[in-house]
């Protein structure tokens, strides 16, 4: 009687499952990392069609009027020109977390839209956006960087200010990506759109 051995496994080695483990984690990084940089983009896709928004229906409701006195965040909610994914208790938030904050200007002879909390990338997104490069568009003034989270700082030094027209204060629009850059190298970026 011969006994016959058999030296055929059943199962995987531990190397083989170190080799899928591995595997596995390199698509899981790259996979989190692609999906990081979507959400990025659709934040700042999101933001520009909230400004966006914001313009047209603030400038659709005062088509008609002199100036936008009295035009600030809860005129906004009183006129029903907000989406609700905007609203964050008594504050208006951005798809970054930022505060936006609406308000009439120049004694109420333009009105602007600020977003804080911008992103570098978001913040050059916008900053290289047409917001309307023609005289018709109503287009005053962009303030781009950490100091353009307020419109009493706009002219601070480490604020980039394209303003429409001609003259020695006007820039050409859009923005430039490397001018953007640099304007957004804060650690607070914001901008601010103000139209007439």
């Amino acid at each position: 009687m011969k006994k016959v051995l058999s030296s055929e496994q059943s199962g995987r080695s531990m190397v083989e499952m170190l080799g899928v483990l591995a595997i596995i984690g390199v698509l899981s990084v790259g996979g989190i990392s692609g999906y990081s940089k979507a959400m990025a983009k659709y934040r700042a896709n999101k933001t520009l069609d909230q400004i966006s928004l914001l313009i047209t229906n603030i400038r659709t409701l005062y088509a008609n009027q002199y100036n936008y006195t009295g035009l600030d965040n809860d005129a906004l909610e009183d006129f029903e020109l907000v989406s609700a994914d905007m609203k964050s208790g008594t504050d208006y938030v951005n798809p970054f977390g930022g505060k936006i904050k609406i308000e009439a200007t120049n004694g109420g002879a333009n009105f602007a839209v600020t977003y804080t909390g911008l992103d570098k990338q978001a913040c050059i997104t916008m900053a290289t956006a047409d917001w309307g490069s023609t005289a018709s568009s109503g287009l005053v003034s962009v303030a781009v960087g950490e100091a353009a989270t307020t419109t009493d700082a706009i002219d601070s030094a480490t604020t980039f200010t394209w303003v429409s027209g001609t003259g020695s204060n006007s820039k050409t629009f859009p923005v430039s990506p490397v001018t953007a850059s640099e304007a957004c190298a804060g650690t607070e970026n914001g901008i601010t759109i103000t139209y007439r």
